[in-house]
């Protein structure tokens, strides 16, 4: 646990581990490398440590008390280092120093976070009437709604971007960020939403999608069709904004090829929609010319045995999940019951196929 105490102009760290853990371990570490990270966010020195433990000290009682920083004018100075971020930080003294100030869930660092978003290395300014500070009320908002533990990965650069953009100049392009507005938590504030930032993420997700694909299709050409439906899988939801999860390798059963016994069939990716309903997609690997022959037959052009057997191979899935019915609805509901939303159930109710195949046109 670690608490800041302020004497004089001057902010002190005061840490001191937990029960489960030996207290001894800073100053082994501080020994060891003449350096210390805390909480994954704190980065100290060996000089930055005021009270050196004696040859025979307590550790159990021992508060290890290292400087921060130090108060000038009107702010908190904390240097770039001891965050271990490119900007020094400044922080108006009346904002009380607390944990949630600096760490968010898994501690992960708030100032890092924004910080690896800047591209210059200016100081970040919190709260005070410095240009270009941001306002204590908006840091705050950032702090109730940086992402929870299941969002920090794909979202927390989004968050920061989003809310912080129009008080800090010279931000970076955060790719990620499209994503944030997909997940609403249930008491969302409406009245910071910005429209128009929204609108321009969503023209940038069909953006980023096509260079992904693009850069694919250029430098993996020797990706096995495995590789490429890894691929598609990690947007397919945002271009088909109707379907909520991805299904991989489901088995559906077959009792027509061998009337007289059931046959497994195994269908590489299925489509679950809000309302539990399941639909199919094929992804090929793309080749070159695989959606129509070269030749023409009395002048109208043919699918290729690519096209037709996908084409086929759907059908057959189709034809089962519909044989299948009531009986398979229970299986796949049972089956995928942990991965499903609360009460949702799974419904083979007219199911459909989407394929994904070929590639642009060779000219000649």
């Amino acid at each position: 646990m670690f608490n800041f105490i302020v004497i004089n102009s001057e902010v002190e760290f005061h840490y001191k581990s937990d029960g489960y853990e030996n207290n001894e371990w800073v100053w082994h570490q501080l020994t060891k490398d003449n350096e210390v990270t805390i909480s994954k966010a704190f980065h100290f020195e060996r000089s930055d440590l005021k009270n050196h433990p004696n040859t025979d000290e307590d550790f159990d009682s021992y508060i290890y008390t290292f400087k921060l920083g130090e108060i000038i004018n009107e702010y908190i100075n904390i240097p770039a280092r001891i965050l271990s971020i490119k900007n020094d930080l400044l922080i108006h003294r009346d904002i009380a120093l607390s944990r949630k100030l600096f760490l968010a869930q898994r501690d992960i660092s708030i100032f890092g976070r924004l910080s690896n978003l800047l591209e210059h290395s200016n100081p970040i300014v919190i709260g005070g009437n410095t240009p270009n500070a941001i306002p204590h009320q908006v840091f705050n908002e950032l702090l109730i709604k940086f992402p929870t533990t299941t969002e920090i990965n794909n979202y927390a650069d989004a968050r920061v971007h989003t809310i912080l953009a129009q008080y800090i100049d010279g931000m970076s392009d955060a790719r990620g960020r499209y994503e944030a507005y997909f997940k609403r938590k249930n008491k969302y504030d409406t009245s910071y939403l910005d429209l128009n930032t929204i609108k321009k993420l969503e023209v940038e997700k069909y953006v980023l999608i096509r260079d992904l694909i693009k850069d694919a299709l250029d430098n993996k050409k020797n990706w096995t069709e495995k590789e490429w439906q890894g691929l598609m899988i990690t947007f397919i939801l945002l271009l088909f904004p109707k379907y909520i999860m991805v299904l991989e390798n489901v088995t559906i059963h077959d009792y027509y090829s061998n009337p007289k016994k059931k046959t497994n069939r195994f269908i590489d990716i299925a489509l679950l929609d809000a309302n539990g309903n399941l639909d199919i997609i094929e992804i090929k690997k793309p080749f070159d010319d695989k959606l129509l022959r070269k030749g023409n037959y009395r002048n109208n052009s043919i699918p290729t045995a690519e096209l037709s057997g996908s084409i086929m191979q759907a059908e057959k899935y189709l034809f089962h999940l519909s044989k299948w019915g009531i009986k398979g609805e229970e299986v796949l509901t049972t089956a995928y019951a942990s991965k499903l939303p609360l009460d949702m159930k799974i419904h083979i109710s007219n199911p459909k196929a989407i394929i994904i195949v070929g590639r642009d046109q060779i000219n000649g």
